[in-house]
């Protein structure tokens, strides 16, 4: 088996930009209603790309971080799960992590009826998120 290394620094870069991402999300789009995504071609695009971009990278971290502790699994949903195991996450939040990789899906594979509940997942589970990248970053930060 090949052994991975990602490269040094390269998961904080990634957090950071999850982060921006994030923050990108809460000053252009938490406050817009169904209405207004509906009708809206352009804001859909926007919002649909902005989540998906912070879910992949989020399962990106997640699998790297895995793969650095010896662990392979099959899907994305467990990625993320098992990755919140790693930060003693409860089980109920680790469930919640896990269906982001289903929402994920939905926005890359442009489900036309289900974007909208995607992009509702993630508003309601986005302070699991930060959490979660708060504790990678201090992972990182301590393994220097």
């Amino acid at each position: 088996m090949v052994e991975f290394r990602y490269a040094r620094g390269r998961i904080a870069e990634s957090v950071q930009y999850i982060s921006e991402e994030m923050r990108e999300f809460d000053d252009e789009y938490a406050d817009r209603s169904w209405q207004a995504y509906r009708e809206d071609k352009k804001l859909q695009k926007l919002m649909d790309r902005t989540v998906e971009n912070i879910l992949t990278a989020l399962i990106e971290v997640s699998g790297t971080l895995l793969v650095e502790e010896g662990i392979a699994l099959d899907n994305y949903g467990e990625v993320l799960s098992r990755c919140a195991a790693l930060y003693s996450f409860s089980e109920e939040e680790r469930l919640l992590l896990a269906k982001l990789a289903l929402q994920r899906n939905r926005l890359a594979h442009r489900y036309l009826n289900l974007r909208w509940q995607a992009i509702e997942t993630y508003a309601k589970t986005a302070g699991l998120i930060r959490r979660l990248l708060n504790d990678v970053l201090q992972r990182e930060e301590a393994k220097g």
